[in-house]
């Protein structure tokens, strides 16, 4: 998969996508087994492993497969791809602590460093929704492992993030909003296609959430009802940093943009929803090898 050259042209390549089947790892790839601190988590790589290496990190009830599209992009442009399933998460199902009380920050950044450093470093690093919380805090604990950080759908807000999403923000405010409760949300959505994806996309989502367990998600929810704030840290850090979300994304985009602003990223919204690497995997890649670049440019300095 070709790097696209403008905008436009990223644009209309998303538009063709044709339906894939999203449990298939993407041509090439390898998979294997990543002892961490928290422990056996599913992974896998994609390219050349001299070249730069860019690590994407799925969040809550996602897994590695979220990026299927995105990852072939990059690797053929000429960098070393990776990503690995959250502890509890689909195939990582076995990791992590048992019940719903002992997840916590430092276990996802502790999983997350381990990870970085097993290869070389600085790492082009990406975290989607929930792992772009634990991305924020890994660039700012060891920025030395980061070289740029791009933060995918990553919630816009700090403190209790669940507060701002659409239409029935409000409703997180009221007594029975539990990490429980929401984590039930959350699945329901999934199940009953609320988000409206394909079918190929469906199957896939289903069945990977028959493997991820229930309290890893409970757990996952209430780490993002105190989701701590990394503005100033993450403004005075010279990484270069991207924020991106869909026009329609659980969060308005004007929040996005004020996040961005925040913390001194650059800031690219695109016409879809909550996963923009899953259906305009082009136009990120386009802004991310952006990115990259900016990276390249300042350390040649």
């Amino acid at each position: 998969m070709t790097l696209p050259t403008t905008a436009e042209h990223a644009y209309g390549l998303d538009e063709a996508l044709p339906p894939i089947d999203w449990s298939v790892a993407p041509k090439g790839t390898r998979t294997y087994r990543f002892e961490a601190p928290s422990g056996s988590l599913a992974a896998w790589d994609l390219g050349d492993p001299a070249n730069e290496r860019v690590v994407m990190v799925p969040g809550i009830t996602g897994s590695k497969e979220d990026f299927a599209l995105l990852a072939p992009i990059l690797a053929d442009e000429g960098y070393f791809v990776q990503s690995y399933d959250l502890p509890g998460q689909y195939e990582s199902a076995d990791a992590g602590p048992a019940g719903d009380d002992g997840w916590s920050y430092e276990l996802f950044v502790k999983d997350m460093v381990a990870f970085i450093e097993a290869g070389t470093t600085p790492v082009h690093l990406l975290g989607f929704s929930f792992a772009g919380i634990v991305a924020q805090l890994v660039a700012v604990q060891r920025p030395e492992l980061v070289r740029t950080l791009t933060l995918l759908a990553t919630p816009p807000l700090t403190g209790q993030v669940f507060r701002g999403i659409r239409t029935v923000g409000w409703l997180t405010r009221l007594p029975f909003f539990t990490k429980h409760n929401f984590g039930g949300v959350m699945i329901w959505n999934v199940r009953t296609n609320f988000s409206k994806v394909t079918p190929e996309r469906l199957k896939f989502a289903n069945a990977r959430l028959d493997h991820t367990r229930r309290e890893s998600v409970d757990g996952i929810v209430g780490l993002m009802m105190t989701t701590p704030n990394l503005y100033q840290e993450l403004r005075d850090s010279a990484i270069p940093k991207l924020v991106v979300a869909g026009e329609h994304d659980l969060w308005r985009a004007k929040l996005y943009r004020r996040f961005a602003k925040r913390i001194g990223a650059s800031v690219a919204v695109y016409a879809t929803g909550h996963s923009p690497c899953e259906t305009t995997p082009h136009q990120l890649a386009l802004d991310m090898v952006q990115l990259f670049r900016t990276s390249e440019k300042l350390s040649a300095r």
